[in-house]
């Protein structure tokens, strides 16, 4: 009998939620499945536990003195593992020639670079990582085209759909596809008084009431964002018009998505909200693997209710909308203001219903370009965070003002670098 040679697998993003539930389905399956690197962005404790199990031949962590760290670390405990750091670092492993497969869940704009360093290399790219479409979709899409890569999405929501769609799907027409109904949760918030929203906190942004996520992804949950970068990536990965594509609240998260033909069927992907299953599908299709997922019970779930989303109390659906349809830069920038509204958020330097408003007046008040290469793409990122980081003064100016004592302190929040 032939021995099975497992697959190595390079996991960006090991230490977020969707990398740790990645390890968890890879170690279901040790004979198919081998981790050759595991990277972070400074989580050095979580990434050195993973190094200790799993035993990658690289490590890399963004930060240079944190990847110095956890190098004394592991060669202080015998292990083999070398250590990279840096953009760099993270190519490297995402492009090696041993790599078969590379899950690329580097939360935000950092994971662009080495997403597409695994695309050019022609791997079996699982993506989790919605911000390498959002940002620069038509060169990700032409570098796909020019490789020999293969890329499947690990969002549940595209993942459902890309299950209830024929293989391959090139054209939505051709397939009789009359639309497509990417279902969201609603988060926390669907049901709150919008009078209220101003005052969430961010424990309570990232308590979503289905899903365990990482805080960033939690609060775009919040604000229905992290549905309007779905809708966006949507666009690019099923060759799909925004009118092509209908947002509906679900708020049991357990229709994932569905796909409406034109001859009157409704094919809906159905399973309990773990993001296991759609990791355990993408990795192994066209075969289908335990994900360590229990089966749904329905007569336990009782109801699936849906209903339209309301975009006066979750205006991001709208600005996301609006900027695939204006295309170019407008969802590079549409990204790269979220991701400085958010961490503002997040320390306490702006509100929760300030995000959304930070956000259009960044799109309101940037150049778009057209994203003829990959510095174009950068140009575009680093001009939007510059644009949002004085609308975040100007706004923090304004409440500090305001005598109605609206005000709002927290410390002036980092931007993430490309």
């Amino acid at each position: 009998m032939q021995t099975m040679t497992p697959q190595p697998v390079c996991v960006l993003g090991s230490t977020g939620s969707i990398g740790v539930s990645t390890l968890d389905v890879l170690a279901r399956h040790p004979k198919e499945y081998s981790v050759f690197a595991l990277t972070a962005r400074e989580r050095v404790a979580e990434l050195a536990q993973q190094c200790r199990r799993f035993k990658p031949r690289f490590a890399v962590v963004l930060d240079t003195d944190k990847a110095a760290q956890l190098r004394k670390e592991l060669v202080a405990e015998g292990l083999t593992t070398e250590v990279l750091s840096g953009v760099e670092g993270l190519c490297q492993v995402a492009s090696a020639p041993e790599v078969a497969v590379v899950m690329a869940a580097i939360v935000g704009a950092a994971g662009l670079k080495p997403t597409l360093a695994a695309v050019r290399a022609g791997k079996k790219v699982l993506l989790a990582n919605k911000e390498s479409l959002v940002m620069a979709g038509p060169l990700f899409m032409a570098a796909l085209a020019e490789s020999d890569a293969s890329l499947l999405p690990i969002d549940s929501e595209h993942n459902a759909i890309f299950q209830c769609l024929p293989y391959p799907c090139h054209n939505l027409a051709d397939a009789g596809v009359e639309r497509i109904l990417l279902t969201g949760s609603g988060g926390p918030f669907r049901t709150a008084d919008p009078q209220s929203l101003h005052r969430v906190t961010p424990d309570e942004a990232c308590n979503h009431p289905n899903w365990s996520m990482g805080r960033k992804i939690s609060v775009d949950s919040a604000t229905m964002m992290n549905k309007g970068l779905e809708f966006i990536e949507a666009c690019y990965l099923f060759h799909a018009q925004p009118s092509d594509i209908q947002v509906v609240v679900h708020p049991q998260s357990i229709v994932h998505s569905m796909v409406q033909y034109r001859d009157g069927s409704l094919l809906a992907q159905m399973g309990n909200p773990d993001m296991r299953t759609p990791i355990a599908h993408a990795l192994a299709f066209p075969r289908r693997i335990d994900s360590g997922v229990s089966a749904l019970d329905l007569i336990r779930a009782g109801r699936l209710d849906f209903e339209a989303p309301d975009e006066s109390r979750f205006p991001c659906l709208r600005l996301a909308r609006e900027a695939i349809e204006q295309g170019g830069s407008a969802p590079t920038v549409l990204n790269a203001a979220n991701e400085v509204a958010v961490e503002a958020f997040l320390q306490g330097a702006l509100p929760f219903t300030g995000i959304a408003v930070l956000i259009e007046k960044v799109m309101d008040s940037t150049d778009r370009l057209e994203l003829v290469d990959l510095e174009a793409v950068e140009l575009a990122d680093r001009e939007a965070r510059a644009r949002a980081q004085e609308v975040l003064s100007e706004l923090n100016g304004v409440h500090e003002n305001d005598a109605g004592g609206n005000s709002y302190h927290g410390q002036r929040p980092q931007t993430r670098s490309m």
